[in-house]
């Protein structure tokens, strides 16, 4: 990931400096969606994003700072993204729909590409630091808004008041990203929407607990803990 300019001094961008840059990211965004990250170049992004060498070397001195500005501008994107879909989510219902909507917007590619996030995750968290701190706060950022989903519910009576929110928060993250991988190598978004179900499951068999009062004192169905 080390293809690199032999300068690249530091410039305040005006505005159409700032285009420029904006398509030169979104140009690789795209490419590394399709081709990941090990797969574009820079003479990929450069034909594709109608710039010059010098241009892209002026706002990029290497692949690497170019990586990480796609990380930015994925991540702005998914959890907007997220944020947009789940605010909207007030009931076990409303989860149901979110989980149709995510699977089916999966289901156009086939399954293809997997997550942008989870992608890109795989391919650089263990070459870059600072991209994997990044993709872990924009990780964070997702289990914030599912654990805000499941405040709605725990303040609407849903599922019990003693819930482990954060642990639950985590299950769904683990549940999407687990699922766009299988529907990725399967090429099949069926272990997809399998996955989300289990995890929103768990959360009806909290609800039940809780409307039948069957639920107080089993620490391991309120946090989702298998033992």
């Amino acid at each position: 990931m080390q293809e690199s300019s032999p300068s690249a001094p530091a410039v305040r961008l005006t505005a159409r400096g700032a285009k420029t840059r904006d398509r030169i990211v979104e140009a690789a965004a795209g490419l590394m969606r399709t081709h990941g990250v090990g797969g574009t170049t820079l003479d990929d992004v450069v034909s594709a994003s109608d710039v010059s060498k010098s241009q892209f070397y002026r706002h990029f001195p290497d692949k690497t700072a170019l990586v990480r500005a796609v990380i930015e501008y994925v991540g702005e994107r998914k959890i907007a993204g997220e944020r947009e879909r789940l605010e909207a989510v007030r009931t076990l219902d409303g989860l149901r729909r979110w989980r149709d909507a995510i699977v089916h917007d999966n289901a156009l590619y086939d399954g293809r590409y997997g997550c942008s996030l989870g992608s890109l995750a795989n391919e650089v968290a263990d070459q870059d630091a600072i991209a994997r701190t990044k993709l872990e706060e924009l990780f964070a950022a997702w289990q914030e808004l599912f654990a805000q989903v499941l405040g709605r519910l725990q303040r609407d009576g849903i599922i019990p008041q003693d819930a482990d929110l954060a642990q639950l928060a985590t299950g769904f993250v683990a549940a999407v990203q687990g699922g766009y991988l299988l529907a990725q190598t399967s090429r099949d978004v069926t272990p997809m929407a399998t996955s989300i179900d289990m995890a929103i499951t768990h959360l009806q068999l909290l609800a039940r607990a809780e409307r039948d009062g069957s639920g107080a004192g089993d620490d391991h169905s309120r946090s989702g803990t298998a033992r």
